[in-house]
């Protein structure tokens, strides 16, 4: 595929960051990156709409050929986990619904692949994504960088065979998951 474009979603239930890239031969040009501010919902299921129905507007509009999210990381507050998960589960189901493949990487994964170190911070993130894709400022909350690096961290990976999960729709994620459908 000599052109394609590429959606990275940082998902979260305060600030989902996402940012595109348009991949031509084997390079990459910077094509947006932005958040969905979510604080100003009161209620967990309308923040949880607004994710489902933003990404379902960006795919709309960017028409991307491959979606890469941000893996929830494990921490100790299980509620925060559980609505990370959620807010992650619906982005992905937007991108499922429109049959586009979803690719989940770690944030150790993301962050080793932009700056060789998977314990960088999101600023060092942010610093090199500037540098790579010649970006002129960078925004001042960093989940749009997240969300921007997932999708440059999914074309470094792109064909090496690397075992990150990989959903082209429901079948497979059924195929991939059979104990989480009852």
């Amino acid at each position: 595929m000599a052109e394609r474009i590429i959606l990275g979603i940082d998902p979260g239930t305060t600030i989902m960051g996402f940012g595109l890239i348009k991949v031509v031969n084997n390079s990459m040009e910077f094509m947006v990156l932005n958040e969905l501010q979510l604080s100003k919902y009161d209620h967990h299921y309308l923040k949880l709409k607004h994710i489902f129905n933003r990404t379902l507007e960006l795919i709309d509009n960017y028409n991307p050929d491959e979606i890469a999210i941000e893996a929830p990381f494990f921490g100790k507050n299980v509620q925060s986990m559980l609505k990370l998960g959620r807010a992650q589960g619906v982005a992905m189901s937007a991108g499922l619904s429109r049959d586009i493949p979803i690719t989940e990487y770690s944030p150790k994964k993301i962050k080793m692949a932009i700056t060789g170190n998977g314990n960088a911070s999101k600023e060092q993130v942010a610093k090199m994504l500037q540098s790579l894709l010649g970006l002129k400022t960078l925004p001042k909350n960093l989940d749009s960088t997240d969300g921007l690096a997932a999708a440059v961290c999914h074309f470094y990976n792109a064909g090496k065979g690397d075992n990150q999960k990989k959903y082209t729709g429901w079948k497979a994620f059924i195929a991939q998951n059979p104990s989480k459908v009852k």
